[in-house]
């Protein structure tokens, strides 16, 4: 844990757990589940030897506090910090209406009156992560793998009403005043510009990166149907049910935009697995210009959160860097 953060524990999660279970269970241990930087994410196991898992957003929890770029809180915004308990439960909602699996929702409390953040519970999956699965049982993971892949299918076969935040737009939000690759396009300078102040080497190609992201977004035709895209799935994001079903976790970002933007992180992060979950109808020049994106986008990320005290501070240094050279080398 980080000095001078407050997380949840056994005595201020207990009045959650109440709400749900009555008083007939106890808790019996609390595991912080350190791989999120956005929200806590807790493991609270009971004295019956059930467990479930509790989601708290709070500033404690968010080590992106102070660091993200103007807009960031804006629920308009289609990259608005994606983080807090309205992008879940949009998020949850969308996914279950396209007949995608995600941890069932037990309880999503604003009052405070709980606990002093939104928080909410949801059933914990303990069939482990696909990654796992895959490197325990490359057969049995294959076949989570397929029916990831049918589940990919209906989440970007559905057609969004409009491009922007699911929870925004199914709230009845204004639609955003300009294309998707429009939005992109300006947020990646964003980044350049992180990355141009923080990194020598991106000071002296800023020319450069800045001229081969208008070149990419100059060979799109606009384009007005989106699916739902989850944004960073990958094997560690996908957690396997009790019938070897896929669930997937991680989920406030989840758009209406272009599943290409899905495509282009699942070919990073699967690596030889991806096959399973190509699509050979994708544009490839929206692949293209999503992966020169995505890369400039893990370089000012990384290098936004590395100021702050985040416990991986060394890690997230190594990803700005591994994209930094990939977005310098790319040829277009």
């Amino acid at each position: 844990m980080t000095a001078g953060r407050a997380f949840a524990d056994a005595g201020t999660l207990t009045p959650v757990l109440r709400e749900v279970y009555g008083t007939d269970r106890r808790v019996a241990s609390v595991d912080r589940l350190l791989n999120g930087s956005k929200k806590g994410v807790h493991r609270v196991t009971l004295d019956d030897a059930t467990s479930t898992i509790v989601y708290v957003w709070s500033a404690d929890d968010d080590y992106w506090g102070g660091l993200l770029p103007e807009g960031h809180d804006d629920p308009s915004n289609p990259f608005a910090h994606a983080s807090g308990i309205d992008f879940f439960e949009g998020a949850t909602r969308r996914l279950a209406v396209v007949g995608a699996r995600s941890p069932r929702l037990l309880l999503a409390d604003r009052s405070q009156n709980l606990y002093p953040a939104d928080i909410a519970m949801v059933e914990d999956v303990r069939g482990g992560t696909l990654e796992a699965l895959l490197g325990r049982d490359p057969d049995a993971g294959r076949r989570t793998l397929a029916r990831l892949s049918e589940m990919l299918r209906s989440m970007h076969s559905y057609r969004a009403p409009a491009f922007g935040r699911v929870a925004w737009i199914d709230g009845g939000g204004a639609r955003p005043d300009m294309t998707c690759e429009q939005a992109y396009l300006e947020r990646t300078l964003v980044n350049i510009a992180t990355a141009v102040s923080r990194d020598a080497r991106a000071a002296d190609g800023a020319a450069v990166l800045e001229e081969k992201l208008r070149i990419l977004h100059a060979a799109l035709e606009p384009r007005a149907d989106f699916g739902v895209v989850h944004g960073e799935l990958c094997a560690e994001h996908t957690l396997v049910g009790p019938d070897g079903e896929p669930v997937v976790i991680d989920i406030e970002g989840l758009m209406y935009t272009d599943i290409e933007v899905e495509h282009c992180w699942m070919r990073m992060r699967f690596g030889p697995y991806y096959e399973a979950l190509r699509n050979p109808d994708l544009d490839p020049r929206r692949v293209e210009f999503y992966q020169y994106v995505m890369h400039l986008d893990l370089v000012g990320g990384p290098l936004r959160i590395a100021e702050g005290d985040f416990p991986n501070r060394d890690w997230m240094l190594g990803v700005a860097d591994f994209h930094l050279r990939k977005a310098l080398a790319h040829e277009v």
